[in-house]
């Protein structure tokens, strides 16, 4: 049995660079939405964490096998109609295309905040292979969501579960996507 668009689980890309809190608002909103977590970083090649750890950014060919791995994992959540919430940077439009190429009804919550919180974070980060000197060139690579993209921005500096309440608001989820 195939549910229709409008009443299908959604599957939801907490997107944005590094340290704005995406693998915890994830958490959250896939707790209040009783959907499927995936960490985007765990679908990262050996080579990409090495790669990253040294402090030298990916580049679209790095990055490609990754998000054709995220993207599957949502058509998964999507083909089954469980939806889910994975955690992915998606920094650029064309990321986004390969997501969306892969899952059409995904929806962008888009995590912004200041450079000076992110750099903050990432610095009392101890078990991330993240280094503050990449996020320069994460912020510099960023492309917004477009007004024709399906998602959402929303201010990453509260505390997070007002954060994630804020995004279940906020999205462009069916009637049955949000807790009541």
């Amino acid at each position: 049995m195939s549910l229709s668009a409008e009443h299908r689980t959604p599957c939801i890309v907490v997107i944005g660079v590094a340290g704005i809190g995406k693998t915890t608002v994830a958490r959250l909103l896939a707790e209040r939405l009783s959907v499927p977590f995936a960490e985007g970083d765990d679908f990262h090649s050996p080579a990409d964490i090495a790669k990253m750890s040294a402090g030298t950014p990916l580049d679209d060919a790095d990055r490609q096998p990754w998000l054709e791995s995220i993207g599957h994992w949502l058509h998964e959540r999507d083909a089954a109609g469980s939806g889910g919430v994975v955690t992915c940077s998606a920094l650029k439009r064309r990321y986004r295309e390969t997501l969306r190429a892969a899952c059409p009804g995904v929806v962008f919550l888009h995590l912004t905040a200041s450079r000076e919180l992110l750099a903050d974070r990432i610095s009392r980060r101890t078990e991330h292979f993240m280094p503050t000197s990449l996020l320069d060139s994460q912020l510099a690579a960023l492309e917004p969501l477009g007004p024709d993209e399906q998602g959402a921005s929303l201010d990453a500096s509260p505390d997070p579960h007002t954060v994630a309440k804020t995004a279940v608001d906020l999205l462009p989820l069916p009637a049955r996507g949000k807790p009541h």
